[in-house]
């Protein structure tokens, strides 16, 4: 490792210099190749710099492989962009062969080669790091619905598009609004489940209340987590913000009432229960009032209380 440590360095940095460089259509080729071959090395690179004291090799070609990905993608978007902006309006003589539809089909010809490539850069759905999966489908639903709320106030646009394809445009943004709710409160509403909390002791059996105490805590750290990022996420549809809403107490609600229902003695008996039982549920209907506003709030949930 020590060996090697060197030249992998240089060798990184020649890839990373290419993938900052200032980009044109011809250079696409190079950087896929270069990507490739990156991808190629990343097992042996993992092996071998496997050290702790290598965490930054490592981290460095994973992150010099995601800016080769993004430089092939803008590079791409300008090949687009230069077509769009080809000015020539004379037209070829004796109508033959345009010149720029010669270089865009030899172009693309080029691109079918990596084609395998160009698929995982392009068309696959972003890594999980690299995107919030809740924001993702908050993004869809909003963009979705918009579009159909467009089509449904023209009938110009709606004659167009067609019923069908509209319903299923309709279904489409229902669809993201329910996986939106399944990334988003599946794990918080896990919080607030009997499994792991009863003990069994000879002839009596009852609640583990450093197992309850564990629960409470998860609970209100995830929850003020979802409640700080997503009250910056937006909704503008007044209509979709309330119903989003609305979906959201019917589910969170109730399963806080029926948990804090049957534990709040056992923690209330106890050291210190305000810092297990921080909420009550008119404090989580409150705070829920505050999603998908745009705006930043307090860190911790405005408690109706005080």
């Amino acid at each position: 490792m020590e060996t090697i440590k060197g030249p992998a360095i240089q060798l990184f940095n020649f890839a990373e210099a290419i993938s900052i460089s200032r980009r044109s259509p011809e250079k696409l080729f190079k950087i896929l190749d270069l990507h490739d071959a990156l991808m190629d090395l990343m097992p042996d690179i993992d092996s071998v710099f496997q050290m702790k004291t290598a965490e930054s090799i490592r981290v460095q070609a994973a992150e010099i492989l995601s800016r080769l990905g993004e430089a092939a993608r803008g590079i791409l978007s300008e090949f687009e962009n230069a077509v769009l902006r080809e000015p020539s309006r004379v037209p070829v003589p004796g109508g033959t062969i345009h010149p720029l539809t010669r270089y865009v089909m030899n172009y693309i010809s080029l691109i079918s080669d990596y084609k395998q490539t160009m698929n995982d850069l392009i068309v696959s759905k972003p890594s999980a790091g690299s995107r919030d999966t809740s924001l993702a489908h908050l993004f869809m639903m909003n963009n979705v619905h918009y579009i159909v709320q467009k089509v449904k106030g023209s009938p110009e646009l709606r004659e167009m598009i067609g019923d069908d394809y509209l319903k299923k445009l309709t279904g489409k943004f229902r669809q993201a609004a329910t996986s939106y709710q399944r990334a988003t409160w599946v794990r918080v509403l896990y919080c607030l489940r009997d499994e792991g909390l009863h003990v069994s002791g000879g002839f009596s059996s009852g609640v583990s209340k450093n197992a309850l105490r564990e629960r409470f805590k998860a609970f209100n750290a995830m929850f003020e987590e979802v409640h700080r990022t997503q009250a910056t996420w937006l909704i503008p549809d007044n209509q979709l913000r309330e119903e989003l809403r609305i979906s959201i107490s019917e589910k969170l609600i109730p399963a806080y009432r029926s948990f804090l229902g049957r534990f709040r003695s056992h923690i209330e008996s106890g050291k210190h229960p305000e810092n297990y039982i921080k909420y009550t549920v008119e404090d989580l209907e409150t705070a829920v009032l505050d999603f998908f506003e745009g705006y930043p709030v307090s860190p911790h949930l405005r408690r109706r209380s005080q």
